[in-house]
């Protein structure tokens, strides 16, 4: 028992010598706060860790779900142009760029495409991005904690099309040609290219080439190498490369007959009215030759039917002109051919279609909207060369030839076209309207709908 001391100002007690039970105690405590410092270091660790994966899968699922909205977008783009075979190429470069490489060798992204139907937004495109992430924390428990997947969903094109009014029904080499200063203009509609070779479209030389949009068969179409020297598309124009449907030129219900056919009665001076007897009659001519020596040439609105012959527009001399006529149908067929000659005024407006001077052209039934048709068995050349006052107003249609208008700014055509295939040069001038029937692109701003 410990001892007491006493005294008037002291009072303490006087203890005996530690025990070696109590030493052991003092020492537990010690190794205890120890473990208990380490715990808690261990356990701050670990809140980082975990800090630093929260945050770095919340950034991974941002950029994941930007690459799923990218790549449903550009998948969707490609179903809307026809081209649903490119469709998985396009969302796995779209992909790429947004930072999810499905080409790695190691821990690769993959785009998943699934094509979805919703009452609330038809058909569309849905596209899952995945990839392993790196975790610090919580790869230590399960990988597939450190994977990230999203997906995103694009209606395809939103079901717009574009009317083709410009048909190139070549199906190799270059079909389109734009040259020194020529413009191609499709005003509300598109052009399509039937050609499935890298040059099919070359716009140089100060050309341009404006419309809704500019599709081409052709996957591999180098557009920077196949438009330069001052050429240009403008950037209105939605291209669309590798379409799956081609276009083609209208089919004629009923195909004018070349019966009776009479010598051609052009070639002398003078003042002529020629043609059918009403708009709904026909006339068949071997070869008409128009303002030939200077004459003065009226058409009469109806059929023409030359069989094996030029249909001929000369250059007018002495002040006269070769005027053409409004309601006039052209059917080209055996070896026949269309020539404008350069300086030539010619006026020639289609069944139904809008006068130069105002107005509107007699009709001429089934063939209305359509000035030249030439048959589809016939190959040779359409040639419109110049001349200021040159108007026509009406399709051109030759789907196995190829139509060349040059030399004059001031050669308008306002139409549609359908041929083989377009040579454009020396300024000349083409105002493409979709006013027949030749087919249309599915186009149109894909959207994120999910």
């Amino acid at each position: 028992m410990p001892r007491e001391i006493t005294g008037p100002f002291v009072r303490h007690s006087e203890s005996l010598p530690e025990t070696g039970i109590a030493r052991f105690r003092r020492d537990e405590r010690g190794q205890a706060t120890a473990l208990f410092g380490l715990f808690m270091g261990v356990l701050a660790v670990a809140f980082i860790a975990f800090a630093l994966d929260v945050g770095s899968l919340f950034r991974e699922k941002r950029m994941a779900q930007a690459a799923a909205d990218a790549a449903a977008v550009a998948a969707a783009e490609e179903v809307s142009a026809g081209a649903s075979s490119n469709e998985q190429a396009a969302a796995n470069a779209i992909a790429k760029m947004n930072g999810f490489d499905t080409t790695l060798a190691t821990n690769p992204a993959t785009v998943t495409l699934t094509t979805v139907s919703s009452p609330s937004f038809g058909s569309a495109i849905q596209a899952t991005v995945s990839k392993p992430i790196p975790a610090l924390f919580m790869g230590v428990f399960s990988s597939k904690m450190a994977t990230m997947t999203v997906s995103a969903t694009a209606l395809a094109g939103g079901g717009q099309t574009s009317q083709t009014c410009v048909c190139l029904e070549g199906s190799s080499g270059e079909t389109l040609n734009l040259s020194n200063n020529a413009k191609l203009t499709a005003s509300g509609c598109g052009i399509v290219n039937n050609s499935s070779s890298s040059n099919a479209i070359g716009v140089v030389g100060g050309s341009t080439l404006t419309a809704t949009t500019l599709g081409t068969v052709s996957s591999d179409w180098d557009n920077s190498g196949n438009i330069n020297n001052g050429g240009s598309i403008a950037s209105s124009t939605k291209i669309v490369q590798g379409i799956a449907s081609t276009c083609t030129a209208p089919t004629l219900s009923t195909v004018p007959s070349a019966t009776g056919c009479v010598a051609d009665p052009g070639g002398s001076y003078g003042t002529f009215t020629w043609g059918p007897s009403s708009a709904s009659s026909s006339v068949c001519y071997n070869g008409l030759t128009v303002g030939a020596n200077g004459s003065t040439v009226t058409l009469n609105p109806g059929t023409y039917v030359i069989n094996n012959g030029e249909l001929h527009f000369e250059s007018g001399s002495g002040g006269h002109s070769n005027l053409g006529g409004n309601g006039v149908f052209f059917y080209l067929t055996g070896t026949s051919s269309l020539v404008i000659d350069n300086g030539a005024s010619v006026n020639l407006v289609a069944g139904g279609a809008n006068e130069s001077g105002g107005g509107t052209a007699p009709t001429v039934g089934s063939y209305n909207g359509i000035v030249v048709y030439q048959a589809s068995s016939d190959t040779n050349g359409l040639s419109i060369q110049g001349g200021s006052s040159t108007f026509i107003n009406g399709a051109l249609l030759a789907p196995s030839a190829t139509i060349t208008l040059g030399n004059g700014s001031g050669a308008t055509v306002e139409g549609g076209i359908a041929a083989s295939s377009l040579v454009m040069n020396g300024g000349g001038t083409l105002n493409a309207t979709a006013d027949v029937s030749e087919g249309g692109l599915t186009v149109g701003t894909p959207k994120l709908v999910q």
